[in-house]
């Protein structure tokens, strides 16, 4: 691994941050450790542990409410420290992140410190949106809400959801006025030990393998009218608001550590592979490779920690935080499809880590909105701005 500092003007404290994230990956997330836990489909549970231990969970969460109450740098910095390693085991971690931010920005008091607790005492969260028939289609939920006295009864099913077989804790979203469409949703905090909700299938999935992906159903389950999050009908702007936070550094950044991954291997295997009695790297056609690998990564990760140091300053920008999130993973899709052709038979091989990258690398264009879908986003706020 080269241990180089990538240094964007952090400061001391994030320095820190950066080499304890790497150094707990460099421990606990190697490819040895990794891959059995990749080939069973499962968390890799004693480093999700240690990680909670560390404070590495609840990293945005403030300080008031337990957490470390940091910002969007040293969270970009946590996950791209952490998708080095492994992109399955850095989205469980950063799900966190993405279920809580909605009752962070929009919740009262009582509410963030009440859904903190779930994560600062080691625990899970998970942010229920997604339907069988609404991904980006947020209009086309069909999961409801009905208020009954001081209740809420919600009924549906939730799929593709990030944590969702393990979450102690769940944001979910779900329709307040069924006949108003996306203008009638409304989010809601709603606890696993409630009776009604219950884990359907289990996703066996193509990457990411190291984290939980499943349905969530909620069959007549009752929460107090306290676990609106908000107010009723404005869910959909609840979630768009928290994808402009966690689209930077909780996806965008992920792929920039997966890419730095890669090109460290590709330059230490080009080093000691030959053919025709010369190291590969002495061959032109892979030094540029390898370079073009570099800029497009380079340029991603310029942008995204743009996107971070804009979000702490207050200002939120769809435009950078989608094109944040596209950059990266286009990048990181190009580089592990070209990391293979460099080794290779053997990249091909899953004896080596290259394959599992190219498999993690294509969920980062599709979860929180795929890449056509931010085309879209930044294309209406491109034009609102003109106008």
């Amino acid at each position: 691994m080269n241990n180089t500092v990538l240094d964007f003007g952090f400061t001391p404290d994030q320095k820190d941050l950066q080499m304890m994230v790497r150094e707990f990956g460099e421990k606990e997330l190697t490819w040895e450790k990794m891959r059995e836990f990749d080939d069973r489909g499962e968390i890799p549970m004693e480093a999700y542990k240690k990680a909670a231990e560390m404070g590495l969970t609840a990293i945005t969460i403030p300080e008031e409410f337990g957490g470390a109450g940091m910002g969007q740098v040293e969270n970009a910095i946590l996950s791209e420290e952490l998708g080095y390693w492994n992109g399955g085991f850095a989205t469980t971690v950063l799900a966190n992140g993405l279920a809580f931010d909605p009752v962070l920005l929009f919740g009262n008091d009582e509410q963030k410190a009440y859904y903190a607790k779930y994560i600062v005492d080691g625990g899970f969260a998970a942010f229920a949106l997604t339907e069988a028939n609404a991904g980006s289609d947020a209009g086309a939920l069909r999961t409801t809400a009905v208020k009954e006295g001081d209740e809420y009864v919600i009924n549906g099913c939730k799929c593709f959801i990030t944590n969702g077989g393990v979450a102690d804790v769940y944001t979910v979203f779900a329709l307040t006025d069924p006949d108003a469409g996306a203008r009638g949703l409304s989010c809601f905090i709603v606890e696993r030990d409630r009776k009604g909700v219950s884990v359907g299938k289990e996703e066996d999935k193509l990457g990411i393998r190291t984290s939980n992906t499943c349905e969530v159903i909620f069959d007549n389950v009752r929460i107090p009218a306290k676990n609106l999050v908000g107010q009723e009908g404005k869910g959909f702007k609840i979630a768009m608001t928290t994808f402009d936070l966690t689209r930077p550094a909780a996806v965008g950044a992920g792929t920039i550590g997966g890419a730095r991954f890669l090109i460290d291997q590709c330059v230490q295997y080009a080093m000691v592979r030959t053919t025709f009695g010369q190291p590969i790297l002495t061959n032109q056609a892979i030094q540029f490779k390898i370079a073009d690998m570099e800029i497009g990564t380079q340029a991603a990760r310029a942008l995204v920690y743009r996107a971070a140091e804009m979000l702490d300053a207050g200002v939120v920008d769809t435009t950078i935080a989608a094109s944040a999130k596209v950059a990266g993973s286009d990048n990181l899709l190009k580089v592990s499809a070209e990391a293979i052709q460099i080794f290779g038979g053997n990249g091909y091989s899953r004896e080596y880590p290259i394959a599992t990258i190219y498999r993690d690398a294509k969920i980062y264009q599709i979860y929180e909105g795929t890449n056509e879908i931010q085309r879209m986003v930044i294309i209406k706020s491109m034009l609102k701005a003109y106008m």
